[in-house]
This record gives structure tokens, sequence and C-alpha cells, in this order.
């Protein structure tokens, strides 16, 4: 149960308070229940004064053109099977692994791949509408979820890292029915970070990574029985400029969501920091990854 420990605070001062949260240099912690691979494991972001926040909502974007900079929180650590993603539906928008019929869900091996290619997860206060219709793309829509990011640095990250990362390029997919963009993006403090500024570099330094992203996307979901993947602009990235258009234009989606001006029943919760909410830690034996997890899948 959430639990408050401070004093109920007028509508000013939470405005006030969650104002603060935002401009103040912080760390963020994770706090855990239940088990990892789990049904009902959760991780939830905890700001530095010990209240729980949101990694959708209360991590500042940190757009910077200048730099092409922007935060990014992982969800997936690269070689890594677990389909985990911030949750639209539970308040606080923790960390959950997807369910579906009441099992936790896995991204298959695809041959020579291993799990997820990049360190993967989303860019905060970002949101692709699915509310209207995106000019130029006929009767497709946003997917609903904040963007998301491939980190393509050569650490391993941790699931709940904040990073600044430097945006370097994007790729459309076209997934049941939706728009769902993939910025591609390295960490800013990773060894090639200075030599990277867009994707012709990414060529450069990195040959044959962005082939085998897009390769990816197109095909990590036959093995259960779907068909390839299909992407906006004939597959074609777009580069640094276009993708940070498109990080300016989900912040400002994302704006409109906050105002609790938008409803739905899918609509996510916006419930954010600054009424003082802590939650207890109640972390559980991680459950083991089932063995079929495992089988490398040539298609």
């Amino acid at each position: 149960m959430f639990s408050r420990v401070i004093r109920s605070l007028t509508m000013a001062e939470r405005l006030k308070h969650t104002s603060n949260l935002l401009r103040v240099q912080r760390q963020f912690s994770q706090l855990r229940q239940g088990s990892k691979h789990g049904p009902n494991f959760k991780q939830y972001l905890q700001l530095a004064n010990g209240e729980i926040g949101s990694y959708f909502h209360d991590i500042p974007l940190e757009l910077n053109f200048e730099n092409s900079t922007v935060r990014m929180v992982v969800e997936v650590p690269r070689w890594s099977n677990g389909k985990f993603e911030i949750s639209k539906e539970i308040e606080f928008n923790p960390i959950v692994q997807d369910v579906k019929k009441g099992k936790v869900r896995f991204v298959n091996n695809i041959f020579p791949y291993h799990g997820y290619i990049h360190n993967y997860g989303a860019i905060p206060q970002t949101w692709e509408d699915p509310t209207r219709e995106i000019p130029g793309f006929g009767s497709t829509r946003g997917d609903n979820d904040p963007l998301d990011c491939c980190e393509i640095g050569s650490s391993i990250l941790q699931m709940g890292d904040v990073k600044d990362v430097k945006i370097l390029g994007s790729l459309a997919l076209i997934d049941d029915g939706e728009l769902d963009w993939k910025v591609i993006t390295i960490d800013s403090k990773d060894p090639l970070a200075d030599k990277l500024n867009d994707l012709q570099d990414v060529d450069t330094h990195m040959p044959g990574l962005l082939a085998a992203t897009r390769e990816w996307f197109r095909d990590y979901k036959i093995p259960t029985g779907k068909p390839p993947n299909e992407f906006a602009f004939n597959g074609q990235y777009k580069n640094a400029q276009e993708t940070i258009n498109t990080v300016q234009e989900c912040h400002e989606a994302w704006k409109r969501l906050i105002s609790g001006n938008i409803l739905g029943e899918k609509i996510p919760k916006i419930k954010r920091a600054g009424e003082g909410i802590t939650l207890a830690s109640a972390e559980e034996e991680q459950t083991p990854i089932p063995p079929e997890v495992a089988v490398w899948h040539y298609v």
C-alpha cells in the first residue's frame, strides 16, 4: 500500500513541491516488489527524498538542442530477453514485465542475436498520441507509449538506469497499424559518444549496426507466428535533427496527456510525485527463466 510521509498539501504547495523536484539535480533509485520474472513484479522509481515517482512523468526530458541529448530510462539491458516496460495501467508507472494470458513474456533469440540487441528503454515525458491521426500516415496513430529508445554504447546498462543519451537518428516501425518510433542513441559518457553525431558516424564507427537493428526489428516476432514487421519511409532511418523534432512533438503530446483533458479507457495513468507518497520494498527471490527462452530461432 502507498503511504504518505508529509502533511496534506495545498494545491499551490503541491505545484511548488513538484516544480522543485523537477528543477534540482536528483539521484534516482529503484524500489522493487514481487519476484523478477514473475507476473506481479514491479520496479518503482524512488526519488532522493524517499517518495515514489513515475518513470513516465517525473524524470525530466532534458532535451538539449545544442548537444542533441535527452534523458533515457533503461527498461531492458542488452542481451536479456524479458519484455520489461513502463506500465501505463498502474499508478506511478512502475517497470513491469509484460504478461499475456497469465504468463510473463520474453523476446525470442533469433540467429545470430541473443535477446534484445541494444539497451532498450524509453524517453520520459514523451507520448505517442493514439487519439490523433498522424499527418502523412493516413489513419495511423501513435502507439500510446513513451518513445522507445535504443542505446548502442559499449556498456550493458541496468533496468531503471536513467541516462543522458545523444540522439543519432530513428526508425519508424509500423506495429499492428500503430506508429512506433525507435530512437537510436548512445550514452553521452560512452567512449564513442564524441565521435557519433549522426547516422553516417554510426556506419563509420559501428559498421553493420544500423542494418542489423532494422533486421532485428523486422524479424523478432516471427518465432511467435507473426509476419515480419513493416516500416514507414521504406525502412529508411531519419537523421538526428528530424528525430529531435519527433522527440519535441511527442513531448508536446505528453503535455496534453498530463493536462488531464485527454480521456479514454486506455489512456496512461498520470499520477506523479509531489504528495510525499512512499512504498515499502517487498522484493522476492527471482523466478527462474523458463528453459525454452534459451532456444535459438532461425528465421
